[in-house]
């Protein structure tokens, strides 16, 4: 059973009871210019800008007023919405946001709202950081049934991807941090995304 327990420390863990799945990413990361110029590259295209407006108006449907966007991409939802900062683990991210004056530090302050566009699956303890929210949290995250759709999915990515979610683990997570889900939508899969949902989370 060696190789059972080893798995368990290098591999993908997966728990059915919670829907939850972890992998355990090197702290080597590839967060750097290159990374940041991908992401503008996607951004600056008929679908990039249709997702933005997209998440936009699922802030607006919800929520008026001051936004932290926690992991920029490229800063494209920063851009395109008044009253919205950024914060990002990103240096090319962190110059950008500096350069326009919208760098904010999430684990500073408590923001009344927080977006997570792709991001709450980068990071490592994800529940410290929605916990500075203290009305919403909106987030585009990708969502599997089972641990080999996990496997087979192009969003399984062991070089940044820790956390994977079912439905209905990923609303039983938000709840056990405070939050319940006041939409969910697959918008962006209309879009052309594959395998991706879009919640509002309100804390309770």
């Amino acid at each position: 059973m060696k190789s059972f327990y080893q798995e368990l420390n290098r591999g993908l863990v997966f728990l059915p009871e919670l829907g939850i799945g972890r992998y355990p990413v090197p702290a080597a990361r590839p967060y750097d210019e290159s990374y940041f110029a991908k992401y503008q590259q996607l951004a600056d295209t008929e679908t990039g800008r249709a997702l933005t407006q997209a998440r936009i108006q699922l802030v607006e449907r919800h929520y008026t007023g001051l936004v932290l966007d926690v992991g920029i991409g490229a800063g494209q939802f920063v851009d395109s919405r008044p009253e919205t900062q950024g914060f990002d683990v990103n240096p090319a991210g962190v110059d950008w946001l500096n350069a326009r004056g919208a760098y904010a530090d999430l684990y500073a302050n408590k923001w009344r709202a927080l977006t997570m566009w792709d991001v709450l699956e980068h990071i490592d303890e994800p529940e410290l950081a929605v916990q500075q929210a203290t009305e919403f949290v909106f987030v585009s995250i990708p969502i599997f049934t089972d641990a080999g759709d996990i496997l087979r999915s192009h969003h399984f990515r062991k070089n940044e991807h820790i956390w994977y979610f079912t439905d209905d683990g990923i609303k039983r997570w938000f709840a056990d941090q405070g939050f319940g889900c006041v939409e969910q939508n697959t918008i962006e899969c209309q879009l052309g995304r594959k395998g991706v949902a879009s919640y509002a989370f309100q804390r309770i």
